[in-house]
């Protein structure tokens, strides 16, 4: 769904976290980072996919990678969603949508049957110069640390 590329700038944005501490990717620049955007807080499948990045932090950490989750919720969601599953990393609050907008990730879904616009699961990868080194458009909420490790190696 995104029209975004390997290889293109990563938009530019700025966020709250949990916290009310702001990042943005002016305040990342020279660092990698993982931006995982993902439909709502504490879903069985959101919760599949943030609790298997989190088992499997040490890896990202290890070589130099910063998490952070992106969804609509607000940062007294996130902070509960944190607190429930001890998450190592942070979960921006684009409560406007305007990040993942700017990502394209925006759009027409359905399940169940019916149809609805919502977010579109998707993981983008940021080198320290601002580039897509890679995006996951078919998430596996199971498996998704494995399918982003396997990219990254």
């Amino acid at each position: 769904m995104t029209h975004l590329n390997i290889g293109d700038n990563a938009p530019h944005f700025k966020g709250n976290i949990e916290d009310g501490s702001k990042v943005s990717s002016s305040s990342l620049k020279g660092q990698k980072y993982i931006l995982f955007f993902y439909p709502k807080d504490d879903t069985p499948g959101c919760t599949r996919e943030a609790c298997n990045l989190r088992d499997n932090f040490r890896w990202f950490e290890k070589n130099g990678f910063q998490i952070f989750g992106v969804s609509p919720d607000n940062e007294k969601k996130h902070q509960k969603f944190i607190d429930k599953y001890e998450f190592q990393y942070s979960l921006i609050a684009d409560t406007d949508k305007e990040m993942i907008k700017s990502y394209g990730i925006w759009g027409p879904k359905k399940f169940m049957g019916r149809e609805f616009d919502g977010v579109h699961r998707t993981t983008f990868v940021i080198n320290e110069d601002g580039k897509i080194i890679e995006i996951i458009k078919k998430v596996k909420t199971k498996e998704h640390a494995e399918q982003l490790i396997e990219a990254l190696k």
